[in-house]
């Protein structure tokens, strides 16, 4: 009997650890069944055809598929065409997109068999069973009809009905049942299914050492289960050896609030902290007003590109902040934000959400900015999804929210913010994506800044000039952007644009030793003489390159790159902000990029100034 678990994630790069943790359950309570579950992982990206091609090869006995917004309206077209091809396939379905409609779901597709509520481990160990006794003959169809006939009721008693958290079509009557809701779960109890790496090669992968979350925000369906439960620590800490012992590259914590209890999460960061290979980055959502001075200070250790934070602040606005339930100190939380960034060793991220109540325009605005001046490796600019179950969802005809009827059900207007502010935010948050979170304009955008009253405005400019120019329809390309960038400060501030070049220059050789010079940067050929004198020099001596031993000037040459500015482009905006404003000969910043060493936090080259 093959019993197929499949899941459609986003990328290729994610897995389904839902998937992995129902098999390795199931392991421990049926060893010899579980050897007959299968686990296929697909992206929303696949073809369709393809997909169903796969799945009707692999020849299941039954199947259940793990459903999210962003995948649902692949799953229901895929479930429909699966039942054509495969019409006595029992097909499940599980997660937090059918949780909560259950028998809707059920009775708009009549030919699914059922639905997993809520954690699913123990559920599918049973329900695995179930699928066992049925195949061997022990619980058939038609042994099912000879029983009912003759004794209504018997059925029910040794069949599904005895399996919590489901909701499921009695096989003989076609009535739709939910059974007893499921305990929750002793996540210490639950196996580690990373056995070995093979098959996440090049993918994140994801560990779980809490569940259940302690706050209640409205739009969150994590505030459901109010009950957190930790894993052992000596479990975690073995398991997260495992990985350091892997040097796996990413271990993603899906941990709602990581550090909801400091001494699990005190214990978990000075683990990773003291048996750091060097190579691992872990990354955690956490709260960042709970964090306690002790923590900071531990933080405050770590190898940079060790931690990655990832924190949600959602609005400034006090108002909003009360009404979804986050009772945030915001203080604490730039306070906190503040003292991590002074380490420059730990990549943050800061979410916001558009659409929320009592959030207008010109709040928003304040919110955008607000955050913004936290300097975030990443702002999250992200709109309001209305969760099926949420507290949002109800409160939805009093908040005026008017949202999609299809995932991700995002808000489309509110009382507060109509949808031409939608649109506008919209194209606001295309530009901070492309711009601030590609990391790839970090010297030239907090100069242009110094340009506008505020963050929100120069983005707010930025997308209407990708309007006006059509960019919008027919974007760019990553390398092109520079240009687009400079067009729009050759518009916005024409006496600085020697400036924005040199800086944009700057920028892309810290990032890439490009093979063809763009032509927006200075014509460096009165320097060529000057140029290759270094390069022999430093064939001599190493005074720079010390790690070139082996190589004669020339390939010094090709493998590093050596820039000649007019303004001192390494200097802070502030600074050359203030040049800038000043009259006089600037003398020239000889600037040398080594691409063998690299910013472990950015990726970016080493630069240096060099004497010439």
């Amino acid at each position: 009997m093959k019993f197929l678990l499949a899941a459609l994630n986003a990328k290729y790069i994610h897995s389904n650890p839902a998937l992995y943790s129902l098999r390795s359950y199931a392991a421990e309570h049926h060893e010899e069944l579980a050897r007959d579950v299968e686990i296929a992982e697909y992206t929303i990206n696949q073809p369709l055809e393809e997909i169903l091609a796969d799945i009707y090869g692999r020849k299941p006995d039954a199947a259940a598929f793990s459903c999210y917004i962003w995948n649902w309206k692949l799953i229901r077209e895929l479930i429909g065409e699966l039942h054509q091809v495969m019409p006595d396939l029992p097909i499940w379905l599980g997660g937090p997109e059918v949780s909560f409609d259950a028998e809707q779901i059920l009775e708009e597709y009549p030919f699914l068999a059922g639905i997993m509520v809520g954690e699913g481990e123990a559920t599918f160990s049973e329900l695995l069973g179930f699928y066992e006794k049925r195949s061997s003959g022990r619980y058939s169809r038609q042994l099912q009809m000879q029983i009912a006939a003759f004794w209504p009721g018997a059925v029910s008693q040794a069949g599904l009905d005895s399996i919590k958290g489901i909701v499921f079509r009695d096989p003989v009557s076609q009535k739709i049942v939910r059974t007893d809701e499921r305990e929750l779960t002793d996540i210490s109890a639950q196996p580690f299914f990373y056995e070995n790496m093979e098959g996440f090669e090049n993918r994140i992968v994801y560990y779980e050492s809490s569940r259940g979350c302690p706050f209640r925000c409205s739009y969150c369906l994590s505030s459901i289960d109010k009950t957190v439960r930790l894993r052992d620590l000596s479990l975690v800490k073995k398991e997260l050896q495992f990985f350091l012992d892997k040097k796996v590259p990413q271990v993603k914590f899906i941990d709602r609030t990581f550090n909801c209890n400091h001494r699990h999460a005190q214990e978990i960061w000075r683990y990773i902290q003291e048996h750091d290979n060097g190579v691992t980055n872990f990354h955690f959502e956490i709260s960042a007003d709970l964090l306690n001075g002790e923590e900071l200070a531990l933080l405050g250790k770590m190898r940079p590109g060790l931690v990655q934070l990832e924190i949600g602040v959602q609005s400034t606005n006090p108002q909003t902040l009360q009404e979804i339930r986050r009772f945030a100190s915001l203080d604490r939380l730039r306070h906190s934000v503040v003292r991590i960034h002074a380490e420059h060793n730990i990549h943050v991220h800061l979410d916001l959400i558009a659409g929320l109540p009592y959030e207008d325009m010109d709040s928003f605005i304040r919110s955008f900015n607000d955050v913004y001046a936290m300097r975030p490796e990443q702002l999250q600019l992200g709109f309001l999804k209305v969760l099926k179950g949420s507290y949002m969802e109800e409160m939805a005809s009093e908040y005026g929210l008017v949202y999609r009827e299809c995932p991700p059900y995002e808000v489309l207007y509110t009382k507060w913010l109509s949808y031409d502010d939608v649109i506008r935010l919209k194209k606001v948050e295309e530009m901070v994506e492309l711009y601030y979170n590609s990391g790839q304009f970090t010297h030239i955008l907090p100069v242009l800044l110094r340009r506008f009253e505020s963050a929100f405005e120069m983005y707010d400019r930025l997308a209407r000039f990708y309007q006006e120019k059509g960019y919008f329809a027919n974007s760019p390309a990553r390398s092109r952007r520079y240009e687009v960038l400079l067009e729009f400060a050759q518009q916005e501030d024409a006496g600085r644009i020697g400036l924005y070049r040199e800086l944009a220059v700057y920028d892309l050789y810290l990032r890439e030793n490009a093979k063809s010079r763009p032509e927006f940067a200075p014509d460096q050929r009165p320097h060529h003489d000057r140029i290759a004198a270094f390069y022999r020099e430093e064939e001599e001596n190493r005074a720079y390159l010390p790690d070139y031993g082996e190589y004669q000037a020339r390939q010094l040459q090709r493998m590093t790159h050596l820039e000649i500015f007019t303004w001192p482009v390494d200097k802070t905006a502030w600074e050359l902000w203030e040049l800038s404003q000043e009259d006089g000969a600037r003398e020239k910043t000889a600037i040398l990029f080594d691409y063998r060493r690299r910013d472990p936090m950015y990726g970016n080259a080493a630069a240096m100034r060099v004497e010439l």
